[in-house]
Order: C-alpha cells, then sequence, then structure tokens
C-alpha cells in the first residue's frame, strides 16, 4: 500500500484530500505545518507528499528541498494558492514534479495521482531478484546472502542460479544447462565442470536441512527452492 503525506494547514480541505484518497487504497498521514511534517519525514518514507507552500511555520519549499535529497524517489505535488510563474518555476526547481493552483478538482488530482504513480512503475526497471526469506540472490547486483550473511558467489555460479531460479520445478537437463552456460572467458563448460559446479553451489546455499537443488538421476537438475529434506 502506498503511503501518501498530506502537508496542509487547511483542516477541512486536508481531511477531504485524506477521505477521498484512503478510498483509492492509499495509506494516508496527514500534517498541518512543516514541523509535524518534518518529523513525520525523518521516520517514513513517503511514495507521495502533497505540499502547500505557504504553511504557517515555514515554507513548503524549504520541505520539498529536505525531502528530495534523502528520499529521491518520493514524487512531490504543490497545492498553492499562488499562481505566478515565477511561484510555479521556483517550485520545479525545489524538485516538485507538479505544481496545482486553488481551487481545484480533488477528483482531478486521484486520477493524476494514479497515473503518476502508474507512470513510475511502468518506467521502474524490473528488479532480479530470488528472495526466499533465508536465501537472498540480486542478479542484477551479483550480490547474496544466506541468513542475512554474505554469500560469495562467482559469476558462473550467479549465471547457474539464475537459470535454475528461472525455472523452479522444471527439471533442466544436463545438455540444457551445458549449452546455456559458459565460463567468464567464453568457454563452454563440460560435464565434469557442471557436475563441480552445482556441487559448490549446494555447499554454500544449502544449509540447516534446506534443499535447493535436487538431482534427477540420468537427467538433470531441478529448482526446489528450499523444500526442507
Amino acid at each position: 500500500m502506498k503511503k501518501i503525506l498530506i502537508v496542509e494547514d487547511d483542516a477541512l480541505l486536508n481531511k477531504t484530500l485524506a477521505y477521498n484518497l484512503t478510498s483509492d487504497g492509499y495509506d494516508i498521514v496527514s500534517a498541518l505545518n512543516v514541523r509535524t511534517a518534518a518529523d513525520m519525514l525523518v521516520k517514513t518514507e513517503f511514495a507521495l507528499v502533497l505540499l502547500d507552500i505557504n504553511l504557517p511555520d515555514g515554507s513548503g519549499y524549504d520541505l520539498c528541498r529536505m525531502i528530495k535529497p534523502k528520499f529521491p524517489d518520493t514524487i512531490v505535488i504543490f497545492l498553492t494558492a499562488n499562481d505566478q510563474e515565477s511561484d510555479q518555476l521556483r517550485g520545479y526547481e525545489a524538485g516538485a514534479v507538479d505544481y496545482i493552483t486553488k481551487p481545484f478538482s480533488i477528483g482531478a488530482l486521484q486520477r493524476k495521482i494514479s497515473a503518476m504513480f502508474a507512470m513510475v512503475e511502468h518506467h521502474r526497471p524490473a528488479k532480479d531478484i530470488y528472495d526466499d526469506g533465508r536465501l537472498f540472490l540480486d542478479f542484477s547486483e551479483q550480490t547474496a546472502s544466506l541468513n542475512g550473511k554474505p554469500l560469495s558467489l562467482s559469476p558462473m555460479e550467479y549465471k547457474m542460479l539464475c537459470l535454475f531460479c528461472k525455472n523452479p520445478k522444471q527439471i533442466l537437463m544436463r545438455q540444457r544447462l551445458l549449452e546455456k552456460l559458459w565460463d567468464v572467458d567464453e568457454r563452454y563448460v563440460d560435464e565434469h565442470t557442471l557436475t563441480t559446479s552445482i556441487s559448490r553451489i549446494r555447499g554454500k546455499i544449502e544449509a540447516d536441512g534446506d534443499a535447493y537443488i535436487k538431482t534427477i538421476y540420468g537427467m538433470g537438475y531441478q529448482w526446489v527452492g528450499g523444500e526442507r529434506k
């Protein structure tokens, strides 16, 4: 559930926005001033901040400039009665992605927020990760851990594990594995190297009775994803 912070000193508008956005399924937190909002932003990362500019104890511009270095992915939309072009430019320079002048249609704002989140999701690169709570593998960054402790894996081992994780429960024939895998010098892997690599991977990721790679005798191997032996 996406978390939205509303920073608006007009209590009625704040409550109305909170009510409508909660109805859309968002987790809403409200603040009526800069101090309260700053305290909340220290503790929580928000997906989006709706931010009034003229607040009783400070400027929304300053709050926006505080948000962006710490939470660059947080979307900031200014809500303001200031309709001068210079004010809008200042808002964009502070890091906001949109600037909405009052009065405005709450329904239109709801659709705008939905569209913004959809656009962000569409452009966000998919993380290439396996995580079952015990074994964590990030194939993009080539980092791994088991029960919170870092694992050292070679590029070949990451390549092999990625192939297994993308084909869970499927029997990967030895011949298919040999065709898909090659070492860092682009030399194809032979039968002996494959067997040795599987054994080495098992030694690193299988602990406390967890089985990840099952041998299917005469055929190949199957990713069973941490089943208890």
